[in-house]
């Protein structure tokens, strides 16, 4: 099993903002946007990012950044990750179509892992929240 990339998904207050920002100022490219999530997935050659403005209910407040990682084989890195002791919630189907499970690390840092397992899979691949 390997581990094939890593995302960081960007609270984000205003997702438009954001994107004029780092596609205006920083050189990245809309890969994908969904302006009803208030998400974006934006692109610099290989590196990706996320913004995203609403996996915070409460913007006022400190804002959660998250990593979004993607094993080649999710249910072997979940029994992994279950045999080495760590309580993880059941795999489970995003409505975008990624079988993931989510964890935090011990200090709070969110982790969603997740694979493609779905032909028709909206978003293939690249996460979105979930509603």
């Amino acid at each position: 099993m390997k581990m094939t990339r890593l995302i960081p998904m960007l609270p984000v207050k205003n997702m438009p903002a954001s994107v004029d920002f780092y596609c205006g100022m920083l050189g990245f490219e809309v890969e994908n946007r969904n302006d009803e999530w208030g998400w974006a997935m934006l692109r610099f050659d290989e590196c990706r990012l996320m913004v995203d403005q609403s996996i915070n209910a409460h913007p006022g407040k400190f804002r959660d950044a998250i990593l979004y990682l993607y094993p080649d084989d999710v249910v072997a890195y979940h029994k992994q990750v279950r045999e080495k002791g760590l309580a993880v919630p059941e795999l489970a189907v995003s409505f975008y179509g990624l079988t993931e499970f989510r964890i935090s690390d011990p200090d709070g840092n969110r982790l969603w892992i997740g694979q493609n397992t779905s032909a028709e899979a909206p978003m293939r691949d690249q996460g979105a929240r979930i509603k």
